[in-house]
């Protein structure tokens, strides 16, 4: 480990990108137990001021995810909808999002963890919690769940323990490191299709060139609220799509369909209790003023789903579609479904 350490850590002049190898080489160090904390603290300090070069993100993607387990669904679409493992202050429109695809016949994979450093939002994991779903299944379970509600929700470090060996680490040194992206890539679920968030378009041209090594067939990557797969509702946002070949991008624009809103305050941090209120109100077909905006933020982001996913031609009939499922409590008994599938699954 030192030998890569003097390479990475020569400061900001001397300092090297590792090659694929090297990189490979330091992740099975960390993964094995044979580099220190001393040395895994001094390294992510390092590849973080130095920042890592695509060959190094996509070394430790593959190391982590083929010491992961993985799930073996039987259906050939499965969506990924790979959330930040540090939470959001604002509201997460993608699990009632989710739900609603999962109703309409689309196979959704969700996974996190508790919630970590920079941010410490509330994460998916803690929501679901709140709305009563199980968060910690082993991966028959999970694997059905999909086949019998087209839904299931993977607590990460359970499937990656050498991810889970690192938290004390990551919380001990605050700060955003590679692992924040490596662990919304491990593709638990063996989903050929995923969908994450960036904060803008520098990050995304940065790892644009990984997915060349990675098995997705479908990769989108939005400028999301709080650099998540969600889109906001208060201004337009670019989603890219990523090929072999090529990465197209596309603009949306929410007044385009009525539905643009004011920006609430992302630095009141919604809690999971309320986040899963909000989820319920929605599910339960109920509009009010207090909802419009988080309702928008569900219709946009299910339409557009719908459309880029191949459901309908436009993103118009989309969010008509997600409409009709909120008034119809399509998506509440959808999630009820789901809780009842986990039990059933766990007592069989």
């Amino acid at each position: 480990m030192q030998q890569w350490l003097k390479e990475v850590a020569r400061g900001k002049r001397g300092s090297k990108d590792l090659d694929y190898q090297q990189t490979i080489e330091v992740a099975h160090s960390i993964i094995n137990g044979n580099a220190t904390e001393a040395q895994i603290a001094a390294y992510l300090i390092a590849l973080r001021l130095k920042t890592e070069s695509p060959e190094e993100l996509l070394a430790f993607v593959h190391a982590f995810g083929d010491n992961s387990e993985k799930i073996a669904p039987t259906q050939q679409l499965i969506i990924d909808l790979a959330s930040p493992y540090n939470g959001r202050n604002s509201f997460t429109g993608s699990i009632p999002t989710a739900i609603l695809m999962a109703e309409y016949g689309l196979p959704v994979f969700l996974h996190g963890s508790d919630s970590l450093p920079p941010k410490y939002g509330t994460a998916i994991k803690e929501i679901l919690l709140h709305l009563g779903v199980n968060v910690s299944q082993p991966k028959p379970v999970l694997a059905k769940s999909l086949v019998d509600t087209n839904i299931a929700f993977a607590s990460t470090e359970e499937f990656c323990h050498s991810l889970g060996n690192l938290r004390q680490i990551r919380k001990e040194l605050g700060v955003r490191t590679l692992f924040n992206t490596v662990e919304k890539l491990l593709n638990l679920a063996n989903a050929d299709t995923l969908m994450m968030g960036a904060y803008h378009r520098t990050a995304i041209n940065k790892i644009a060139p990984i997915f060349k090594g990675l098995s997705y067939k479908n990769v989108y990557v939005v400028q999301g609220m709080e650099g998540s797969e969600d889109l906001p509702v208060h201004r337009n946002s670019f989603i890219f799509k990523i090929t072999d070949n090529e990465m197209e991008s596309t603009i949306v624009n929410p007044e385009e369909y009525g539905l643009l809103s004011p920006e609430l305050d992302k630095n009141i941090k919604l809690s999971a209790s309320v986040q899963s209120e909000i989820t319920m109100a929605l599910l339960s077909g109920e509009q009010s003023e207090y909802l419009q905006t988080y309702y928008n933020q569900v219709i946009f982001n299910t339409g557009i789903r719908y459309h880029i996913f191949g459901v309908v031609p436009s993103i118009g009939e989309g969010i008509e579609i997600a409409k009709e499922q909120l008034k119809g409590q399509k998506g509440l008994r959808q999630l009820e479904k789901w809780k009842a599938s986990q039990n059933k699954n766990v007592t069989a």
